[in-house]
């Protein structure tokens, strides 16, 4: 009786276990997806709401899951601890996220966009010019690409990277802090600089073109992607860089139907975000040797002022025609 019922259990227990295999089996036929990271401004996220990238990719049998992120440093940490495949960042967080190890693969990028990008100070503050930030606190996301863009004023203006006080906060808290007066300028990107102008009445002191116009930085806008999910499904990256491609044609165009998409999803004014989208580099680009070389710069630079712990080749995780 006993062994009838041991039989009976172990019976049971093969038709659960083949039970449990075959649903695992079924939920891993249905994984083919695509984990897409984006900020809260930029052509993914014009992409997210239109829908075109379903539309490319459901031939191929993946679906798409969407994560927004604060920044591009966090962006990229989800993607070195293996949560998303596939985001998009500005210049300096795969410079940072390179010299951590992050599994990272430059996969495009867009035209410069140096407007986009500036340091501002409250209306009434009596900084004038970058080297009256000398020993002020000026609040910025550590790693973002007004990282190096701040490191590129404070050379232009004649003082060093440590003759400030840095203050890392993300774009709300810096904002937050800037408006409390507890720093002293706020180095930030649209849309967040766009809005928190518009609030404020903040004053530009430089923004990436420079006060002489030649230009501090490019401000490019980078699109990247887990290296392995790359090598396994080389169609899937293809697929979203043609999706991005017409977005992005297309949405250069539409600057104003942009902003009205785009001003419930972000709680940024129509007018405001007209302002930022009009400082938007458009017409997606594949990874080619003068824009690899201005990330080496970067990295250089950063590793100067010991802000990475090693030296990084950028040539080495940039994808190779036909990958």
């Amino acid at each position: 009786m006993i062994r009838k019922i041991m039989l009976t259990a172990i019976a049971l227990a093969g038709i659960n276990l083949a039970a449990i295999t075959g649903l695992a089996e079924v939920k891993s036929a249905a994984a083919a997806d695509l984990r897409i990271g984006y900020q809260k401004y930029g052509t993914l996220v014009i992409l997210k709401e239109k829908g075109l990238l379903e539309e490319k990719l459901k031939p191929l049998g993946y679906t798409v899951t969407w994560t927004e992120f604060p920044g591009g440093p966090q962006l990229l940490e989800a993607l070195n601890v293996g949560a998303i495949d596939f985001g998009t960042t500005g210049e300096a967080p795969p410079i940072f996220a390179q010299a951590a190890g992050a599994p990272l693969l430059y996969v495009g990028y867009e035209p410069p966009a140096p407007t986009g990008e500036a340091i501002l100070v409250p209306k009434d503050s009596p900084i004038k010019s970058v080297a009256d930030l000398k020993g002020k606190k000026v609040a910025l996301n550590k790693g973002s690409n007004v990282h190096y863009f701040l490191v590129k004023a404070l050379q232009a203006g004649g003082i060093d990277y440590k003759d400030i006080q840095p203050v890392f906060l993300t774009p709300a808290d810096a904002r937050a802090a800037f408006e409390s007066g507890s720093v002293d300028a706020w180095v930030i990107w649209d849309p967040f600089y766009a809005a928190g102008q518009a609030a404020t009445g903040a004053k530009t002191l430089v923004d990436g073109t420079g006060n002489d116009g030649k230009g501090l930085v490019s401000n490019h806008q980078f699109f990247l992607a887990d290296q392995k999910f790359t090598a396994a499904n080389p169609q899937v990256i293809d697929a979203t860089l043609t999706a991005l491609n017409e977005i992005d044609d297309w949405a250069a165009k539409h600057p104003d139907e942009v902003a009205q998409d785009l001003s419930p999803k972000t709680g940024i004014p129509v007018d405001v975000l007209k302002t930022a989208i009009g400082r938007l580099g458009f017409g997606l680009r594949p990874i080619d040797d003068k824009v690899i070389a201005e990330q080496q710069k970067i990295a250089d630079t950063f590793l100067q002022l010991g802000l990475i712990p090693k030296p990084i080749t950028v040539a080495d995780v940039v994808r190779k025609p036909g990958a």
